[in-house]
């Protein structure tokens, strides 16, 4: 039972920390808001600050609805049946039927390098894909880690708080533009002109160019604690810490890259295809890989989950 109560402890740990992440992102929000009421006032402020939660909430809840069609165009996955991959999809039956979910669509990507991903609005409407390559290198217990692995993201709405973080990025990002761009155009000169209090401008200004920068962490912290999570949730559905630990050494070995990497689907892959020298830690859309095996070797040197 010490193992059990060790993934259980990892996932509610996990959990707690994205839910202060993202009220993090809130109270950012908020404070763009107030330093662009201090630094513009209020007629400007109020009129820009609807604008740019418009424009982040359709871009981004239209590509949450839209997810799994988006990420099948972005990726080049293309949708399988069961007649196409027998063996994957008996693997893929026993995690559905361990943790009780629908079972997901099933895609493949023609690709030399091993990873996989899901996608996919809700438990109903989800998709998991896997690159050939994967399904040449590991066998049956490493698949079924990463086969936990991603139903684990779609157990845990993973789609649905990515997205909450990426509105909430987007309109700090679009409303700082905009009000960086007028700062550069004179707008709220009278308002500074006749402000009493420079301290208060300075520090609204620094705010509104810094914000950004600070969402775009808070984003991909969210983003690393959900991989933890789907990593704890995965052995929850295995009760096998070993299996999703020899997948990671698998992909830790490998050094090819997927051909779909950019930006926009990097975070939705086991293995981050941006993640390494060139990108910053504070920046990383997973966990050090190394700190995942990590996490799943104390796991297994508990004993066997009950």
């Amino acid at each position: 039972m010490a193992n059990s109560n060790t993934f259980r402890d990892l996932q509610s740990a996990n959990k707690g920390k994205t839910y202060f992440l993202l009220a993090s992102m809130g109270l950012l929000t908020w404070l763009v808001a107030y330093a662009a009421l201090t630094y513009f006032g209020v007629g400007t402020a109020s009129t820009l600050v609807p604008i740019a939660v418009g424009f982040a909430l359709v871009g981004v809840w239209g590509s949450y609805y839209g997810s799994d069609k988006l990420v099948l165009t972005m990726t080049g996955a293309k949708l399988i049946t069961r007649e196409d991959a027998p063996e994957l999809f008996n693997v893929i039956e026993e995690v559905v039927i361990a943790s009780g979910l629908p079972m997901p669509k099933v895609a493949l990507v023609q690709d030399t390098a091993p990873n996989a991903f899901a996608t996919g609005r809700d438990p109903e409407h989800a998709l998991i894909a896997f690159t050939t390559r994967i399904l040449e290198v590991m066998d049956r217990d490493e698949l079924q880690g990463v086969i936990a692995h991603e139903m684990s993201h779609v157990a845990n709405r993973d789609t649905l708080v990515s997205a909450v973080a990426a509105t909430t990025a987007g309109a700090i990002a679009i409303l700082s533009d905009f009000l960086t761009r007028m700062m550069w155009f004179g707008g709220g000169r009278d308002r500074r002109d006749n402000n009493s209090n420079p301290v208060a401008l300075v520090i609204s200004l620094a705010v509104l160019i810094l914000a950004p920068i600070a969402a775009m962490l808070l984003k991909s912290a969210i983003s690393r604690k959900r991989e933890s999570l789907a990593d704890a949730t995965a052995v929850s559905f295995t009760r096998n810490p070993a299996g999703l630990r020899k997948a990671l050494e698998v992909l830790a070995a490998d050094t090819t890259v997927v051909r779909q990497k950019s930006n926009a689907v990097a975070h939705i892959w086991i293995e981050s295809p941006l993640d390494g020298k060139a990108v910053s830690k504070l920046f990383s859309t997973h966990p050090p890989i190394q700190e995942r095996i990590a996490a799943l070797r104390a796991m297994e040197s508990l004993g066997p989950a009950q």
